[in-house]
């Protein structure tokens, strides 16, 4: 990121701020948006709106006095684009669906308060973005553009609208509704393996194809909460031709694999990290799907996350409905219990794949 860049921005913050006008006792962030929706000018009518069909639980915690929570909040005319681009029966089904309803509020929503000024100290540490977890699970990316603005997601930040504090937070006003993943673990690498450019885990589509039909169901399941460490196709490649197809052909072999990638519980990349501080030098030691057996998860000299001591990760935080994706740059092979899985731990190790 440019570094005349974020100076424009944070100028652009600053001069923001005065004219949003504080009180001097000003309200939780429920009585906010209630007195704005309510107001000669009403801007959160639908915000309004969605808060009181969702989870009884969404308006509890922006009314609670005790929290401190960051809102992303989307205009009524950011609803209004929303509507359109749906169309008006879609739009309403989402507002008569009070699970999908939380899910969209909660993904507007950072546990913590996160002021303008916090933005773009991320944004300067973060080389022009950052990532942050909302309350729905699911991570937001916050970029700074070209013209000196800020992006959450694909919505922009108003920035004549920053830094409205609440008793329990902060809210800074967006110009569109951002929607969370609703596509499961196994629609984005199908989706991922068949694009015309770009494609990628097309052999990871093949070994889950080939694999036993319960790890695709696993990864299908919108009720499932996962961690995928996703290989990608060099990733494989690095197997050898003559192993890949030997190991694609061992159906209990290669199911055995695949369930050693996948962790049963979703684990952000912050998530991750907040571990491994707390596990100091040794490592942290997670379970796999696969009965038995362990990944231990260390930070290399360069300050990357590496599995097994070899395996890295190189991309994280690929949101699915049901978990998460993390891409590696190598397979990893669970502890050799037989000849064949002896052959393709051996061929990993010659090619960075890591073997517990």
């Amino acid at each position: 990121m440019r570094k005349w860049t974020l100076l424009v921005l944070f100028a652009l913050l600053l001069a923001a701020i005065p004219a949003v006008g504080a009180q001097d006792t000003p309200g939780t962030i429920a009585e906010i948006v209630v007195a704005s929706a309510t107001g000669d000018m009403p801007e959160f009518s639908t915000l309004l709106t969605a808060v009181g069909a969702a989870d009884p639980a969404v308006l509890e915690a922006l009314s609670d006095p005790e929290a401190e929570l960051t809102v992303f909040a989307p205009t009524d005319a950011a609803f209004a684009a929303l509507a359109e681009a749906l169309g008006e029966e879609a739009f309403n089904a989402v507002l008569a669906d009070p699970e999908m309803l939380t899910g969209i509020l909660l993904y507007h929503v950072l546990d913590g308060k996160v002021m303008s000024a916090d933005v773009v100290a991320a944004l300067e540490a973060g080389e022009g973005s950052f990532v942050a977890k909302t309350l729905n699970g699911q991570y937001i990316d916050v970029t700074a553009a070209e013209d000196g603005g800020v992006m959450i997601d694909a919505a922009n930040l108003n920035l004549e609208m920053i830094d409205i504090e609440a008793a329990n937070g902060v809210i800074h006003v967006i110009d569109a509704v951002i929607l969370p993943e609703s596509r499961t673990i196994a629609e984005i690498v199908v989706e991922a393996a068949s694009a015309e450019e770009g494609a990628e885990f097309t052999s990871l589509l093949a070994a889950v194809g080939a694999a036993d039909p319960a790890v695709l169901e696993t990864l299908s399941d919108p009720e499932a909460e996962l961690t995928v460490f996703a290989p990608t196709d060099a990733a494989f490649a690095a197997l050898g031709e003559e192993t890949l197809n030997a190991v694609l052909a061992d159906q209990a072999l290669l199911t055995s694999i695949l369930l050693y990638h996948v962790v049963p519980a979703t684990v952000g990349s912050m998530d991750l990290a907040a571990l491994l501080a707390e596990a100091g030098e040794e490592g942290l030691m997670v379970d796999s799907a696969l009965e038995g057996q362990q990944l231990t998860f260390t930070v290399d000299m360069d300050g990357n996350v590496v599995i097994n001591g070899v395996v890295k990760i190189v991309a994280t935080d690929i949101d699915a409905a049901n978990g998460t994706i993390h891409v590696i740059d190598a397979v990893l092979v669970p502890q050799a219990e037989t000849a064949s899985a002896a052959m393709v731990s051996g061929s990993a190790g010659c090619s960075k794949a890591g073997s517990a």
